[in-house]
């Protein structure tokens, strides 16, 4: 009798652990649209304490003996506090407020957070299957909501929203609506569109391709040019990186080739893809281009608002420059955060100015807000240092196969780009994935699958 209650309990935890995931990734990525029909605008802060109370209940009740998970998942750990010291660190030299190293510590940290709790999730198929049906059901609703997006602005109806967005950068999937939702919308799409293709192997092929192309079909109505050109720069850093694998990489180059004459003639011949020869502009991109100019005026700016060499070491300070947190939500969501000791720096300001300068340059593709940029401004040399051993962390031991490298090349590529390295919803959907994959890889290998 005693046994039986003792199995009634483990499953009863086990069944909660595994619901905890996708459970937790829902409060990152629905508030958005949530925020559209009328919820307050707490609703976009609450994923940033279900994540970590998710994250806490799975580490306190993991039942793991793996000595491979458990390492990783400490490494994981080890990682994530050195992130939070040079933070600290750096708001103590700067007087930033706790709230900003709280919140700069989620936007950060959160998807490690999500990754370190899959990691701690018992490596069954069962266990997966549930939490993987989940998170597909997730994405096929934010595709479906794109192309309603779509389909309401082809016959002239206009989409409610507090924010007005017109044209086509308002199909935004389950982000609608945000200012370049678009872009993080197909970024998901897409990641999720190979993913399915990658994983599901007991589906019928032409509903794998299908998936991806209903994908790739959400990147073009929503004209997310910047998508289309970091999955082909992460392309092309795949293959070299697949050298050594010389059966890859001709497989890949070959691939990469027919792709790129089939997205030549499209853009010379199809109507749809005619926005994206709005960049043809060479002449923008050289050093002396007024991109490059606008791109690099953080990197002159911030450091003329230093008042000491530590500055150097540890930044301005958490949400003091010009990431996610100092760039826009310390501003936007003025009302909730001074209240709880908020602080700001006039860095920041200083780059809005210099982009007003060139306002016409009206693309996140030339903003002088950018994610590698942002984490520098704000926590020096050391806080770089410790963002990138935790996604070092990542390449390494989760990182199994080329489907989650080529994930993480395309958000190494876009922190050049914007504060999409930032992006909640983006990027506990990429760690998600790559989670998953991890589960995947290591029990195809256990099962010869």
């Amino acid at each position: 009798m005693n046994a039986g209650i003792g199995i009634y309990r483990k499953k009863a935890a086990y069944i909660k652990n595994s619901l905890l995931i996708p459970f937790a990734f829902a409060t990152a990525f629905f508030p958005r649209i949530l925020y559209s029909l009328g919820f307050p605008s707490f609703i976009n802060f609450f994923h940033f304490f279900i994540v970590p109370l998710a994250c806490g209940i799975i580490i306190i009740k993991t039942k793991i003996k793996d000595k491979k998970q458990i390492s990783l998942s400490q490494t994981l750990i080890v990682a994530l506090f050195i992130l939070l010291g040079v933070m600290t660190a750096s708001a103590l030299l700067n007087r930033a407020g706790v709230i900003n190293v709280f919140l700069s510590l989620m936007l950060l940290g959160e998807p490690f957070l999500l990754l370190l709790a899959i990691t701690c999730i018992t490596n069954s198929p069962e266990t997966l299957k549930r939490i993987r049906t989940w998170i597909l059901r997730f994405a096929f609703v934010h595709l479906f909501l794109a192309f309603l997006q779509y389909f309401l602005l082809s016959i002239g109806r206009p989409l409610p929203a507090r924010i007005v967005i017109a044209g086509p950068d308002s199909i935004q999937g389950v982000f609608f609506v945000s200012g370049s939702g678009h872009v993080v919308g197909v970024s998901v799409s897409m990641a999720f569109g190979l993913y399915y293709f990658v994983s599901a192997k007991t589906a019928p092929m032409w509903l794998r391709i299908s998936v991806f192309f209903a994908a790739f079909y959400h990147l073009l109505i929503a004209d997310a040019k910047q998508v289309l050109l970091v999955w082909l720069m992460a392309w092309v850093l795949l293959i070299f990186i697949k050298l050594n694998d010389i059966k890859a990489t001709i497989q890949y180059l070959i691939a990469a080739i027919l792709i790129g004459y089939a997205l030549n003639w499209c853009l010379q011949n199809l109507e749809i893809f005619s926005a994206f020869k709005v960049w043809m502009r060479p002449e923008l991109y050289g050093p002396d281009g007024l991109a490059t100019q606008l791109k690099t005026e953080p990197l002159k700016i911030i450091p003329s608002f230093y008042k000491s060499p530590l500055n150097w070491l540890f930044g301005l300070g958490p949400g003091h420059t010009i990431g996610r947190l100092g760039g826009w939500m310390l501003k936007d969501y003025s009302a909730l955060l001074s209240p709880l000791g908020a602080t700001i720096h006039p860095a920041s300001q200083a780059v809005w100015d210099a982009w007003s300068e060139l306002s016409w340059l009206d693309s996140s593709f030339f903003a002088p807000f950018w994610g590698w940029a942002g984490i520098w401004g704000d926590l020096g040399f050391l806080g770089l240092g410790a963002y990138l051993y935790l996604a070092s962390i990542v390449w390494r031991r989760l990182c199994l196969d080329d489907y989650s490298k080529f994930q993480m090349l395309t958000v190494m590529i876009f922190g050049f780009i914007f504060t999409q390295m930032e992006e909640p919803g983006y990027m506990l959907c990429v760690a998600c994935l790559i989670g998953l994959r991890w589960h995947e890889v290591q029990i195809a290998k256990r099962y010869l699958v």
